[in-house]
């Protein structure tokens, strides 16, 4: 029977480009001279930290950080979690940007729903952090795919693995 998967995974190595290029800009700019503004990207924890001067100071690194991000890999700023922004030692800021990768239970929950809502004849199953759709033809699954693209696009959704 034809099935596919839908994830959603960060690609680790677009988000590296992205906070390289980022901070070759911080460093070429003439306001962050001289301050310790810069981006830190954790891997083993999936985040990115932003340090800076002030509030402000944080806000400039993500106008920097958002668009070369988007670039690299598309919807990836729908992808992110900010936490709040803490005061360090004195007047030192920091922010933690949290990447969420896989489809968490209560979305893949509301995707079945509107999959079953829509009567498309197909089984799906939650697997770990992503689904699989499992339906008699190719036809049905290509219908059910535009149906989710259409409906789910807050977070963003990858369709792979169609098999035959």
């Amino acid at each position: 029977m034809p099935s596919f998967d839908i994830t959603s995974k960060a690609n680790i190595e677009n988000i590296k480009n992205a906070i390289d290029v980022s901070m070759r800009m911080v460093n070429n700019r003439y306001d962050f001279k001289g301050t310790s503004a810069k981006l830190e990207l954790y891997e083993k924890d999936m985040k990115i930290t932003l340090n800076g001067d002030s509030e402000f100071q944080i806000n400039q690194l993500k106008d920097i950080l958002f668009p070369s991000m988007e670039k690299k890999e598309p919807d990836s700023s729908k992808r992110m979690e900010s936490k709040n922004i803490e005061s360090v030692s004195g007047n030192k800021s920091k922010q933690d940007l949290i990447i969420k990768s896989g489809i968490d239970i209560d979305l893949a929950k509301e995707i079945i729903k509107t999959i079953k809502e829509s009567k498309i004849k197909v089984q799906s199953s939650i697997q770990g952090d992503e689904l699989r759709i499992v339906g008699a033809k190719r036809d049905v699954l290509q219908e059910c795919i535009s149906l989710v693209k259409a409906t789910h696009n807050k977070f963003p959704l990858n369709f792979g693995n169609f098999r035959d």
